[in-house]
C-alpha cells in the first residue's frame, strides 16, 4: 500500500528540516513524499532538494509556485498524490516516532475502513518535548459531531477516495477550510473511521487559528458558517467545541 504524505511549505526554513526527517526516517517504506511550495524566497526549496538527494528510496513530487494559502497548497498536493491513503504533516510538525506510518498502514490494511485518526500533542515551539496541550481523541461516533467533538485534522489519513467522493477544501474558509471538510466527511455514514490511540503528531504552538484575537475571531465565524452548512448544530455547537479544548490543558499523557 502506497501512502501519500503531503507537506505544504512556505519559507518553512526553520522547522522543516525536522518535519521532514520525521517523513523520511519512518520504518514504512512505501510513501510517497508530496510537498507543495507557494514559491518560497528562503533556503526553503534547496532543503527540500537536498533531502531527496538523501533519501532516493523515497519517491519525491515536488511543486513551487504561488499559491491562494494552505488550503490551496494542499488542495494542489491531494491532486498530485497516487497513494491509496493520503496524510497531512505540517512543516511546523512532525510525526510522533519513526514507526507511525507503518503503525496506520497496518490499520488500513487489517481493517475495512476510510480513514484512521489519534491523539495530538501541541508542543514548544522551540523544543518538540516539551508538552503544552494533549488533544486526546476518542471512538468514532457520528452522535459526537453535535457535541462539538472532531479528530485532530493533521491525525487524520484517509484513503484517496474520500477526497474523490467529497471533493477538496472549500478554499472560501481561510481558517476553517479543515473543519467544514472533516463535517463532510464524518457525517457521512457510508464511510468507516479508526480511532487508534496513540500519539500521531506533534504540532509546535502558534497557529494560525490562534494566532491573534482577529483569528480567533474568524475561526469561531468561519466554525459557525461550517455546522450551519453542513446541518449540525449552531452557536451551542461552538461553544461546546471550544469548552473541550480546556481539558487538553490539564491532561499531557
Amino acid at each position: 500500500m502506497k501512502i501519500s504524505i503531503i507537506t505544504a511549505t512556505y519559507n518553512s526554513k526553520a522547522t522543516l528540516k525536522s518535519c521532514m526527517i520525521s517523513v523520511l526516517h519512518q520504518s514504512y517504506q512505501n510513501i510517497e513524499y508530496v510537498i507543495i511550495d507557494g514559491n518560497s524566497t528562503d533556503e526553503t526549496l534547496e532543503l527540500v532538494k537536498q533531502h531527496q538527494l538523501q533519501f532516493p528510496q523515497i519517491e519525491f513530487k515536488i511543486l513551487s509556485e504561488p499559491d491562494n494559502g494552505i488550503y490551496d497548497a494542499l488542495n494542489k498536493g491531494v491532486q498530485l498524490a497516487t497513494g491509496e491513503v493520503i496524510g497531512f504533516v505540517h512543516s511546523d510538525d512532525t510525526l510522533a516516532d519513526n514507526h507511525i506510518v507503518s503503525t496506520l498502514a497496518n490499520q488500513f490494511e487489517k481493517e475495512n475502513i476510510d480513514g484512521v485518526y489519534g491523539d495530538l500533542q501541541y508542543v514548544d515551539k522551540n523544543n518538540i518535548d516539551k508538552i503544552i496541550r494533549y488533544w486526546k481523541s476518542t471512538d468514532f461516533n457520528s452522535s459526537l459531531l453535535k457535541k462539538g467533538w472532531m479528530p485532530a485534522h493533521p491525525t487524520l489519513f484517509l484513503k484517496k477516495e474520500v477526497y474523490e467522493k467529497h471533493g477538496e477544501f472549500n478554499l472560501s474558509y481561510k481558517i476553517s477550510a479543515d473543519y467544514d471538510f472533516m463535517l463532510r466527511i464524518l457525517k457521512d455514514d457510508s464511510l468507516k473511521f479508526t480511532y487508534l490511540p496513540k500519539v500521531i503528531t506533534k504540532m509546535r504552538v502558534g497557529g494560525a487559528s490562534n494566532r491573534s484575537v482577529k483569528n480567533i475571531i474568524q475561526k469561531t465565524k468561519e466554525d459557525y458558517r461550517a455546522v450551519r452548512s453542513n446541518n449540525i448544530g449552531g452557536w451551542y455547537l461552538i461553544f461546546l467545541k471550544n469548552i473541550s479544548k480546556v481539558r487538553q490543558f490539564i491532561i499531557k499523557s
